[in-house]
């Protein structure tokens, strides 16, 4: 019996993912290690994961724990069963006014710090990763960050654990009697711990190293100075949890307490000629107040200088230079002025490249943060095609850390790993460095290997230092435990591993492992395959913003199945090939909604809709292009059949019942998939003729901005709440404000051609951007009237439409003001209007174009305008609609809105508004509520 099946007795077969496809989607994470499982499970309860054990036990088969993957040093894949907590596990509960916070695995720290923010409070740990990274790995690894150092990281603010070990057994810290059911329960474990510790109790040897060794961060091996720090061997197995990397037991639960989150910062990028000067500074720096110290060298600032926005300075810095960003934090402006000057007088002594400049402007703070957090992936987009980026994470003693430096500079200049970078967390003598290459050939393995034998040497033996840092030991540094500690404390982890997980099934091979050559196996190859493949390091970053992460495929997902269909036809295996490449239709292409917002959290800009979008058009024959051009120089007789077709369906419904098509459509989609469900949502547009401007030239001198009502506002653009249709409403809304709106004659057989590039019908999307063009330089009397779209992703498909634009009408686009319904509104109609009618409170949908564009803060300031309270739900995302996918492919919509429609359904609302149809028909039904666009707000109010 296979695998998939034996676990149905355990779970459901749709939490259970046995298709090649998935196998090959879980084979990586976000380090350079690769394993293929052979199941993947999503459990939902501690029952689930307690006969997981038992189905370990029984089958001899791995047990791996999963949250977002985002680990470095491959402790989070398998060649077993993979555990993936990240879609049921997502419980916040905030306690005692924000001073505590208990957290499930499946929670990313941002959503956590998100929830504590109106408390100013915030978790310790504070990983670049933060915004993907969920909190079974930020406590499983022991994260840290740039700001926590020693004092406030996992271990250290963890204040009550829940969790199972292998033997099924639960435990908590928060119930006194289960001290005393652990030593009855799990005696052989009880007191192994007891005598472990007596053992370092009595030997001051080792206890003056575990002391020393974690006055810097370390995460090498099991957290030992549990036993040096609690008494009860529960309180000692639970904070050896941390750390632990999910080989000791499974967190199911923690209670952390939470630091503060203050409200007043001052950050600066500051300039040295060289990075033994900006090491120099750390000290200063740190006494002065600063609350992160993040260094980068000259190398990992070449590889961010390409960026929109950063400073020109930094490009033209000479080849020893380097940085350091600094942030100070304060609870007034006083206190943060004052820790600002301390460093000022004394930053005269110091090698600067420049005067430094302390920025309180929140855009400008985040973009300097942008720019550390996505370095090393940055770093990695720009490797060599082909290759490989490691990323390692050591730590040294402060007062050695230029030495170590320099050092560490001539290794990666004896191993030819010259486009090495450095950079890291400097306050806590915490470096990263970054080397690509490939492990394509023994002699490129055995670079590695030699090369990371002497990091190993010069961070132990010559400057005290600690091998991991923060990154967890993972299979990477399994082989090196014993030399960072010594014989007698690796043994100890060892018996300590053995006797918790004797059948050693528990994600084997990670922090005890006895093959001193596993750093160096289940290498992840990165083959050539595409741009927008090649690029990607699989960080995990864009996760958290896919429509269709808890569906199918992730961006990262889709890319890693790429690689693999590459090297599945490199070795000339047709039938996995085959069967993988079917399996993608789906997954990879069907349910992709192409809204680029995984662009938006990616480092290097990565756009996999783009990537699924060039697939598509390759997918196209001839025919269907031609079809699609057809229908694009049609489009306004086949948008009169497509309103003749939403009518007849109306109709049915109030004829027969008000589900009447969607249950026909639901019928013909069984034998026929392509065609749309119905939605309940659709509302008819009246006749778009009534609303058409007779005459241009006698208009052209009272005209003030130019109107283009888009397809679908044309089509479907009515109310559902029986109030005037979309087009109505700015018209009412500009006569309100007294503009004066032009409806061309025309307009209604054009389109901005969003529809056919989302589908991949490139000669049909070339075709209407250029009419399109054509047609608003006419309108607009050459550019010298704006022009408005009533539907936000319309307004931004037109402004990216320029690169299959002919020459001449490129010259005519970038002379023509597009604006969207939400410029129009803010820039144009609420200087000119009273509001009289404030609503009391109202959510906002903010579309995903609206964060391409950067307008979803004007949005929300119109909205705040207008109303007293201002919603945007806590899990906003995109709604999986992308136009049409959500009519194709209703179970996306129904699983990206899922999370968001719960942060809403609970609480009443005067209104619901959002700025595209489609998207406010998905949210509609998510919700059963109207969301209708951000025009009827305003026309209601003023």
């Amino acid at each position: 019996m296979e695998i998939g099946q034996r676990l149905t007795s355990i779970l459901p077969a749709n939490r259970i993912k046995t298709r090649l496809i998935d196998l090959v989607a879980y084979a990586a994470d976000a380090g350079f290690y690769h394993l293929q499982p052979k199941a993947v499970v999503l459990p939902v309860s501690e029952k689930e994961i307690q006969d997981l054990f038992v189905f370990s036990h029984e089958n001899a088969i791995p047990l791996t724990f999963r949250t977002a993957g985002t680990s470095l040093s491959g402790q989070s894949v398998t060649d077993g069963i993979l555990v993936d907590l990240s879609q049921f596990w997502n419980k916040i509960i905030v306690e005692e006014n924000g001073d505590k916070v208990r957290v499930q695995p499946g929670i990313t720290g941002a959503l956590v710090n998100a929830h504590l923010k109106k408390y100013k409070k915030k978790i310790g740990p504070d990983p670049s990763s933060i915004n993907s990274a969920m909190m079974g790995g930020i406590l499983s690894n022991n994260s840290s960050g740039m700001c926590c150092g020693v004092v406030n990281n996992s271990y250290h603010t963890t204040k009550y654990i829940r969790f199972i070990l292998p033997n099924g057994k639960v435990f908590s810290t928060e119930n006194p009697e289960d001290y005393k059911r652990f030593q009855l329960e799990c005696a052989a474990v009880y007191y192994k711990i007891a005598s472990l510790r007596e053992r370092i109790l009595n030997n001051e040897e080792l206890q003056q190293l575990i002391r020393r060794k974690y006055k810097t961060k370390n995460t090498v091996g099991y957290s030992v100075n549990s036993f040096i720090d609690y008494d009860e061997p529960l309180d000692i197995l639970a904070h050896l949890l941390i750390g632990a990397e999910g080989t000791l037991g499974f967190i199911s639960e923690a209670v952390l307490n939470t630091i503060a989150d203050y409200p007043m910062k001052a950050t600066a990028l500051i300039y040295f000629p060289s990075i033994y000067d900006a090491c120099s500074a750390i000290v200063p720096l740190t006494i002065s107040g600063a609350e992160a110290v993040e260094l980068m060298d000259r190398a990992s600032l070449r590889s961010i200088e390409h960026i929109m926005g950063v400073p020109d300075l930094l490009k033209s810095l000479p080849e020893q230079a380097a940085a350091l960003l600094v942030e100070y934090q304060g609870n007034t402006e006083e206190e943060l002025q004052a820790k600002v000057q301390q460093f000022l007088n004394l930053s005269s002594n110091l090698s600067l490249v420049n005067q430094p400049h302390f920025t309180r402007d929140a855009a400008e703070q985040d973009f300097l943060w942008k720019l550390r957090k996505g370095m090393f992936p940055a770093v990695g987009a720009v490797r060599a095609s082909g290759t490989t980026v490691i990323l390692e994470d050591v730590a040294f003693p402060v007062e050695k850390l230029g030495d170590a430096i320099l050092d560490l500079q001539q290794l990666f200049a004896k191993y030819n790993y010259h486009n090495a970078i450095i950079f890291g967390h400097a306050k806590d003598g915490n470096i990263h460095f970054v080397v690509t290459q490939a492990f394509d050939s023994a002699t490129e393995i055995a670079r590695y290997d030699s090369f990371l034998n002497e990091v190993v040497e010069l961070v132990v033996k010559k400057y005290d230092g600690t091998l991991k840092a923060e990154h967890g030991t993972g299979r990477n540094m399994a082989p090196f435990v014993e030399t960072e500690w010594g014989i007698e404390l690796y043994t100890i982890m060892r018996e300590l591993k053995l006797i918790i997980d004797p059948r050693q099934l528990l994600n084997p091979g990670v922090i005890i492992n006895d093959d001193k050559k596993a750093h160096i196996k289940n290498l992840k190859d990165l083959p050539q395959v595409e741009e927008e493949v090649d690029k990607c390091i699989e960080c995990g970053y864009c996760e958290h913003k896919c429509p269709s992460r808890n569906l199918t495929l992730t961006p990262r997902q889709r890319i890693v199945v790429r690689r693999e269909l590459a090297a599945l036809q490199n070795k000339g295996d047709k039938k996995a090939h085959q069967q993988l490449l079917s399996q993608y239709q789906y997954d990879g292409m069907d349910t992709c909604a192409v809204d680029g917002m995984c662009a938006t959290a990616c480092p290097v800009d990565i756009n996999t809709g783009m990537l699924i979008k060039r697939l598509r058009r390759e997918n196209h024959g001839e025919f269907s292009n031609n079809v699609a051009l057809w229908v694009a120089k049609k489009i306004g007789f086949v948008a009169q059949i497509v309103a003749l077709g939403l009518r007849a369906g109306v109709r049915l419904n109030k004829v027969f019942g008000e589900n009447t098509t969607r249950n026909i459509t639901e019928s013909l989609r069984k034998l026929v998939p392509a065609v749309p469900l119905w939605s309940n949502q659709i509302v008819p547009a009246p006749a778009f003729s009534q609303f058409i401007t007779p005459d241009l030239r006698e208009k052209e001198q009272s005209v003030n901005v130019v109107y283009f009502p888009t397809c679908i506002s044309r089509v479907m653009g009515g109310s559902a709440d029986g109030k005037k249709s979309t087009i109505e409403t700015i018209i009412s809304v500009s006569q309100k404000a007294g503009i004066n709106l032009l409806i061309p004659d025309g307009v209604q057989n054009s389109c901005c051609g969003q529809i056919y590039s989302s589908k991949g019908f490139s000669k049909a999307y070339e075709y209407n951007s250029n009419q399109t063009i054509e047609l608003l330089w006419k309108w607009t009397l050459g550019g010298k009237l704006p022009v408005v779209l009533d539907i936000t992703s319309c307004t931004h498909t037109l402004h990216d439409c320029r690169p299959v634009l002919t020459d001449e009408n490129k010259k005519r686009f970038d002379s023509i003001n597009i604006l969207d319904s939400i410029d129009y509104i803010a820039d144009y109609v609420l200087p000119k209007v009273e509001v009289r009618n404030k609503k009391n409170n109202v959510v906002l949908h903010p579309v995903c174009s609206t964060y391409k564009m950067g307008i979803e803060g004007k949005f929300r300031k119109i909205a705040e305008k207008l109303s007293n309270q201002v919603t945007v739900p806590m899990h906003v995302g995109c709604c999986g609609m992308a136009g049409d996918r959500g009519f194709l492919f209703p179970e996306l919509t129904h699983s990206a809105t899922a999370q968001e429609a719960g942060d809403v359904k609970d609480v009443k609302f005067e209104g619901y508004f959002s700025s595209a149809k489609t998207c406010e028909m998905a949210m509609s039904d998510a919700v059963g509520k109207n969301y209708e666009s951000i025009v009827y707000l305003i026309d209601e109010c003023v």
